[in-house]
């Protein structure tokens, strides 16, 4: 006998032996699949004797002294109690022969010669044991069907818990994984404090209760996908060291009527047994959506009786034992206000888009994993990187040692970082979608265009990287800006020169082929997004004046934006469109002032690009000093 090596969070082991095969039972031998085998079939005759007799036809004897005088019994089995046989008739419905029992007066040798005389074939037998029959006909097969379900059942019994059971749905996290504790999670330090005083409050709860206060019920963590929301949720459970229940929220959901109920109420049944302890729920939407929302308007489905029994059981369970409900979702605008109020989620932590120190945490975090050169500077891949969430953050470095796999280096470099950013951003090199000498001069063009106009604007970022390799599926080029500094805010002149900028490429086809291509069809759609969110939405149009227009359903932490529900009039449409239409117009015109009065350096950069086909910032600068020096003399 071997015990298990499955223990809990807090370090205990449960009481669960695992026998191994000197000690098996015969039941659990391949022999006894085979038995049952050999009874199955034995029920299966047993049965098919017993349906045999329940088609005999009983009938009087004098008929059967009838059908014998007319030769039409076909053969006969005498008893001292019965006769039984088949006639040469046949059943209509069956087209079969007709079968006959009957009681006779009395056995004499009169019958038997009468048989005899009319060429019927006739058995005479002793009667049997009624008490045999009984228990070889009815007893014997109910047993042994009996048997064989009870033996069905229990084999079908994991089947059923997958179906029907509520408990395998439950994930506890046994203590012999690595412990996940605070160390392991870079950066989101405000999360973190908040965290770490529920871990305060499951290690000793009574600390809240003598100054009259509970312990927070649930705790509720909100952020786009990929910010470590479950992550943290292990980690509050490996620093309080006690057992970790986890359950997705889809898993509730089953195609049985209640069976998400259950599984509530055996998952908080489950936790206090061993409170103390945290209950995580992940992508608590799937079940937490506001109730009359969605397919079933006003009606009483499954997700709403698993939300009802959630929101009974937050209500009825004692702070004081320990049990903290923990859950996650990217999406709480559309939760049930039941399930946000006080006194079930108490808490609400905002595990947002790290910053600018935290990516470099994250990428320091990951990186002790990867053999990395000594030119790789972590602070400029975390300053490419804006708007990346730590999952994000990881594939790079993952990225990053496949592209040295690749070229079969010893150490991740610097430039395998930088090719797992651009592959990531703006898609694969297309290597064999090969630009003819036209079109790469002109994407070069295009390019160069708005590079120089992102130089020259007051608040354009620094050009990190220009290249006109095609990647992903449509961009045959791209000009990457690294910013300088972790923004927040955007300024109406930001947004002016951001728009300048993205018109750049379609000014500089303009200049210098007198005509433009549809490669600056993604370039004008955001620069129409952005005109539009400035008149709209931010209030900054002076003919509108600053007023919103139009209600957007967004998304907040999914970064989607809904269908727009319009509330002003057709004359204030046309107003939005004439502002938009100018305010885009004004910065085409400003980028083509700003290129036709550097027509040099716009050349010169195209013609560096072309040669080079990827050009770093520095070069940038070097081609635009080296074109100054000339002008200058």
């Amino acid at each position: 006998m071997k015990k298990s090596n499955f223990t809990f969070g807090n370090g205990k082991k449960p009481d669960i032996e695992i026998n191994k095969t000197t000690n098996q039972k015969f039941w659990q031998s391949p022999n006894f699949t085979f038995w049952l085998y050999v009874f199955f079939i034995l029920i299966s005759f047993q049965f098919y004797q017993g349906y045999k007799q329940a088609r005999q036809e009983e009938i009087p004897y004098s008929q059967f002294l009838t059908y014998v005088k007319k030769h039409e019994v076909a053969e006969a089995v005498v008893t001292d109690r019965v006769i039984s046989g088949t006639l040469t008739l046949k059943d209509e419905k069956t087209n079969q022969p007709r079968r006959f029992i009957t009681v006779p007066l009395m056995w004499n040798n009169d019958l038997a010669m009468n048989l005899e005389k009319n060429g019927v074939k006739y058995t005479v037998r002793q009667n049997s044991n009624w008490l045999g029959k009984f228990l070889l006909n009815w007893v014997l097969p109910f047993g042994l069907l009996f048997l064989f379900w009870g033996w069905m059942a229990k084999r079908m019994g994991s089947m059923g818990r997958d179906v029907l059971n509520i408990g395998n749905k439950i994930h506890i996290h046994p203590a012999d994984l690595p412990k996940v504790t605070f160390d392991d999670v870079a950066g989101l330090e405000e999360a973190k404090q908040e965290l770490k005083e529920s871990v305060d409050f499951l290690k000793d709860p009574t600390q809240i209760q003598k100054l009259g206060g509970r312990m927070p019920k649930g705790v509720l963590m909100v952020g786009p996908p990929g910010t470590g929301k479950t992550l943290l949720a292990r980690a509050v459970a490996g620093e309080a060291e006690v057992p970790f229940f986890s359950i997705s929220g889809s898993e509730f959901i089953e195609m049985f009527v209640g069976v998400g109920a259950a599984r509530v109420r055996e998952l908080f049944e489950q936790a206090r047994k061993k409170a103390p302890c945290i209950i995580f729920i992940d992508e608590l939407d799937a079940i937490g959506r506001s109730r009359g929302i969605g397919p079933a308007m006003g009606g009483h489905d499954e997700r709403e009786q698993t939300l009802n029994q959630i929101l009974t059981e937050m209500d009825g369970f004692d702070p004081s034992t320990g049990v903290v409900v923990m859950a996650a979702t990217n999406r709480p605008e559309i939760l049930d206000k039941a399930l946000m109020r006080a006194g079930r989620f108490d808490r609400q932590v905002l595990v947002d888009k790290p910053d600018l120190k935290d990516r470099e945490a994250i990428l320091k975090l990951h990186s002790k994993r990867l053999t990395m050169g000594d030119d790789v500077d972590l602070k400029v891949v975390a300053q490419r990187t804006p708007g990346f969430t730590g999952a994000d953050l990881e594939n790079i470095c993952n990225e990053a040692a496949i592209q040295a796999l690749r070229r079969k280096a010893d150490a991740v470099a610097m430039a395998d970082f930088e090719a797992a950013i651009d592959r990531i951003i703006a898609g694969p090199e297309k290597k064999h979608r090969a630009l003819n000498s036209d079109e790469k001069h002109r994407v070069a063009f295009h390019e160069s265009g708005h590079t120089l106009v992102a130089v020259t604007v007051p608040t354009g970022e620094p050009v990190h990287k220009v290249s006109i390799i095609p990647r992903g599926v449509a961009a045959l080029g791209y000009t990457m800006q690294l910013p300088v500094e972790e923004k927040f805010l955007s300024t109406e002149a930001e947004l002016k020169d951001q728009i300048a900028i993205l018109l750049g490429g379609r000014v500089a086809e303009e200049i210098v082929f007198g005509d433009i291509s549809s490669g600056a069809s993604n370039d004008l759609e955001r620069a129409s997004e952005i005109a539009r969110s400035m008149i709209t939405r931010l209030g900054m149009s002076k003919k509108l004046g600053p007023l919103t227009y139009g209600k957007h359903q967004e998304l907040q932490y999914l970064g989607i934006q809904g269908q727009e529900e319009r509330n002003f009039s057709e004359a204030t449409a046309q107003m939005i469109d004439e502002e938009a239409r100018e305010l885009v117009e004004e910065q085409h015109q400003r980028a083509t002032t700003i290129l036709t009065e550097k027509r040099k350096f716009l050349e010169a950069l195209a013609t560096r690009l072309e040669e080079k086909e990827v050009i770093s910032g520095e070069e940038v600068d070097e081609v635009i000093s080296q074109v100054e020096e000339p002008a200058d003399q």
